[in-house]
């Protein structure tokens, strides 16, 4: 939903989005990467205004101010197509990654999901890394061997791999994506959403998914 292409350049879907949001308004956009861990810190503080990349709504309701859910997500297992590993089972001893402080994460660690945490305990490890891109670097070399991600995510890159890589056919866990404001920030949320309903209904919204291959996940207007 947002990451650094071989370019160097910061792209993805909800870049997209908010760039849009940006021209309507006539805001210049920044786009900002940050340590997952400091959002909280970077968003009190001003340093940015929102939080928006693959920002999961479920369990974080009363912490943020939110748009609307406009993605329908769901955490996967992705390993490379000629490994041999055909489903969860073929994990067991093997090291899975995850981007620190992801959904993917904490599906693994969530004691009210059973299945998550006995399948975690067969892995060899959970290893954290900042971002998907060093995830399927590690998976190139050898030194992972598969990875818990957004499922949309999972699909775009395996799509720019040539069909290097397969999805499992397990579900790790289901949620919303929404844009993330400091709690009691209506006034600039409200401004948000207005443009993401108004890039609904003019079909601008549709358009931007279809280009990030996203049209079957997103939510908003449906």
């Amino acid at each position: 939903y947002g990451y650094k292409d071989d370019s160097g350049e910061y792209v993805g879907f909800d870049l997209d989005l908010a760039q849009e949001v940006c021209k309507r308004e006539g805001w210049e956009l920044v786009k900002k990467p940050i340590d997952w861990d400091s959002k909280d810190m970077e968003l009190t503080s001003g340093s940015i205004d929102c939080i928006w990349n693959g920002f999961t709504i479920n369990g974080r309701e009363d912490q943020y101010t939110w748009s609307k859910p406009y993605v329908n997500n769901t955490q996967v297992i992705v390993v490379k197509a000629d490994a041999g590993i055909t489903d969860a089972a073929g994990l067991a001893g093997k090291t899975v990654l995850v981007q620190a402080d992801s959904s993917a994460l904490a599906a693994l660690q969530d004691e009210s999901k059973p299945d998550n945490i006995a399948l975690a305990k067969t892995f060899k490890e959970v290893t954290q890394v900042p971002d998907y891109l060093t995830a399927f670097m590690s998976l190139d070399s050898g030194a992972a061997d598969a990875i818990a991600m957004d499922v949309g995510v999972a699909e775009y890159q395996i799509s720019k791999r040539n069909g290097s890589y397969k999805i499992l056919d397990t579900t790790l866990a289901s949620e919303q994506y929404g844009v993330g404001f400091k709690l009691g920030n209506t006034a600039l949320r409200d401004t948000v959403q207005k443009d993401l309903d108004a890039m609904v209904a003019d079909g601008t919204f549709t358009t931007i998914a279809k280009r990030w291959g996203l049209e079957e996940a997103v939510s908003l207007g449906k």
